[in-house]
């Protein structure tokens, strides 16, 4: 094997510098925020602004998966009636309740795996619950979905849902 000359290692130099220029050069730095979005312009047809989305779609692949968009969905539509810290030892009432979403998000089917039948008011409430937080995240990957999800509903008419619970004391 030859030894290195002078020049040759010269060449191997200026080589790396070389790679080492053009990884910086092809390497995302910072760069500029993207420009703010324009306002929406009226339609031709009705002269009514466009509404900008508000129902993002789950890209879950699961309906487990699911269930989590599920559950943030409906705690944000009921914020007002989550019971915050964790639950007491003691439930007014506990509901399994089994949810069929179809590609755009609607609401299509609603079973009961476990009811609270002691509680007629809350399988009522529930259901208006989901029914009013309507439509869900469209589920892409799946196209439709069905999940499951249990409510753990407190006496003051708050509630928890199992997938996003704070747990019980």
């Amino acid at each position: 094997m030859p030894p290195f000359t002078h020049r040759t290692t010269l060449r191997r130099l200026g080589l790396w510098s070389s790679v080492a220029s053009l990884l910086a050069a092809c390497s995302t730095g910072p760069s500029s925020p993207p420009p703010a979005p324009k306002a929406p312009e009226p339609t031709a047809q009705t002269g009514a602004v466009p509404k900008a989305p508000t129902n993002p779609g789950s890209y879950a692949g699961t309906p487990r998966d699911y269930r989590r968009d599920a559950a943030t969905h409906l705690y944000a539509k009921n914020s007002g009636r989550i019971f915050s810290g964790k639950l007491p030892p003691q439930l007014y009432a506990i509901g399994v309740l089994q949810v069929d979403i179809n590609a755009r998000g609607a609401v299509t089917a609603l079973r009961w795996m476990r009811a609270p039948i002691h509680a007629p008011e809350v399988v009522a409430e529930i259901e208006r619950a989901v029914h009013q937080a309507a439509p869900f995240p469209a589920p892409i990957k799946m196209g439709k979905v069905t999940y499951t999800d249990t409510w753990l509903w407190h006496k003051s008419g708050q509630f928890q849902l199992d997938t996003l619970t704070e747990g019980q004391l």
